[in-house]
């Protein structure tokens, strides 16, 4: 474990109808490695159900979130990327997460956040088939793989992807 991790703080993005392996697996893996994982929804200490009716309460509020707090942000997918990417301020914490060089993290769905902040032309980057022609459309270079690592961009495509996903995480953090 890295020694310097219990430093670390992580932003996580929670919304209704959010895919509940690719939030709470890479928050475990994260908290097992010593970083304080935040999970930010749009009012804080509230509950948001997943696709599958699970449960996540969120600990803080998107709009009160600044990314020079955090040293990555994860965003899992689902339908909730369709809801965040409507919120400026979820758009403006992403775009200064990239800014700044920091973790910026997305599988299946998410891959809308990142698209709508405008942060993936000339980027390459993968995501569920889905929506491969949003992120094409948003300026990527997408490829269809477990896992695409571009500088500090980690995506990924489905929930079978999710231990190389979290592998990557650890490596870009680390």
């Amino acid at each position: 474990m890295n020694l310097m991790s219990g430093e670390k703080k992580i932003l996580i993005f929670v919304h209704n109808f959010y895919e509940e392996l690719e939030l709470h697996y890479p928050r475990i893996r994260l908290i097992e490695e010593g970083y304080k994982v935040h999970v930010a929804g749009p009012e804080s200490d509230t509950t948001y159900e997943g696709k599958n009716g699970y449960p996540c309460k969120s600990d803080v509020a998107i709009q009160n979130m600044s990314a020079d707090d955090f040293d990555g942000l994860v965003i899992p997918g689902g339908y909730a990327p369709d809801k965040l990417r409507t919120m400026p301020k979820a758009l403006e914490l992403t775009r200064k997460f990239d800014e700044q060089g920091k973790l910026v993290a997305f599988i299946c769905h998410a891959g809308w956040v990142p698209a709508s902040a405008g942060i993936l032309k000339g980027r390459k980057c993968t995501s569920y088939h889905a929506i491969k022609d949003d992120v094409i459309n948003a300026g990527a270079d997408w490829s269809d793989e477990p896992v695409v690592v571009d500088k500090n961009l980690v995506s990924s495509r489905m929930p079978k992807d999710l231990p190389v996903f979290c592998r990557s995480i650890l490596k870009i953090l680390a």
